[in-house]
């Protein structure tokens, strides 16, 4: 499976902030549940201000439940 440029560019951006020790675990509420998430940030500064990037939620009990691993040869264009 090809992983798409924007996600690689936000992967590449989560690991830099990781390097320079700009990361959060902040407490969100989904917005369309309103259900308590807590959610991988990115911090940076502008105008003397913090501004925190949100990159994704941890998964909620087991991860390994949530998602299925890529099929050899199956893309993502591809059933």
């Amino acid at each position: 499976m090809s992983i798409p440029h924007y996600a690689r560019a936000n992967f590449d951006t989560l690991l830099r902030a990781a390097a320079a020790g700009n990361l959060a675990l902040m407490e969100c509420a989904d917005a369309a549940t309103g259900e308590p998430r807590f959610v991988i940030c990115a911090v940076g500064r502008e105008a003397g201000d913090y501004v925190f990037t949100p990159f994704g939620h941890l998964a909620d009990g087991n991860p390994y439940d949530a998602y299925l691993p890529p099929e050899p040869g199956v893309g993502p264009s591809q059933p």
